[in-house]
């Protein structure tokens, strides 16, 4: 297996849990912040996508899949399509609601099928090529990538969480 063929396979990883932590679930069940404050099972797989999308559309010098596949629309959200959760209070992390998962996959799919493709189109040299020399060590397209793919694969860790915490007696695929 290639380095591109790994890092594919990785960036389908947290669409695939995301289905095993969603499907069946209820919008109450998606929309629950615990004890009030805590980030949903919307808001995380939400961000998860989000960010995901944010750092590869940077990447790959595109528009992010949120404003060209019209998910910002859709989401309806109150806040700025550029927006993706980075430090959000209890007040914003509520505003992000959904009716049911069809939603959250959706857009989850939409980034995760972008990221694939891109993933796809690079080179090894490509993926060793230092994109942000601010940090110590530079930073290469292909770290970045893990690190938004890691990034997705937490928060969707913590939305199967959340779903066991307020769906008592629910145990997923993982």
């Amino acid at each position: 297996m290639s380095a591109l063929e790994l890092i594919t396979d990785a960036a389908q990883r947290p669409l695939e849990a995301a289905r095993a932590a969603v499907e069946g679930a209820s919008a109450d069940t998606l929309n629950e912040m615990p004890r009030g404050e805590l980030n949903s099972m919307s808001w995380l797989v939400w961000h998860a996508a989000r960010q995901q999308d944010a750092q590869v559309a940077e990447l790959r010098g595109a528009e992010q899949v949120w404003r060209s596949g019209g998910w910002c629309e859709r989401f309806g959200l109150d806040r700025p399509c550029e927006d993706f959760g980075f430090g959000d209070d209890p007040q914003a992390v509520a505003s992000v609601r959904v009716d049911g998962p069809e939603l959250l996959l959706g857009y989850l799919e939409a980034v995760t099928d972008t990221t694939a493709e891109y993933v796809r189109s690079l080179s090894d040299a490509e993926l060793d090529e230092v994109i942000d020399d601010s940090w110590d060590p530079p930073v290469t397209r292909g770290v970045r990538i893990v690190s938004a793919i890691d990034d997705a694969a937490q928060h969707v860790g913590q939305a199967a969480y959340v779903r066991g915490l307020v769906e008592h007696g629910w145990s997923g695929k993982y």
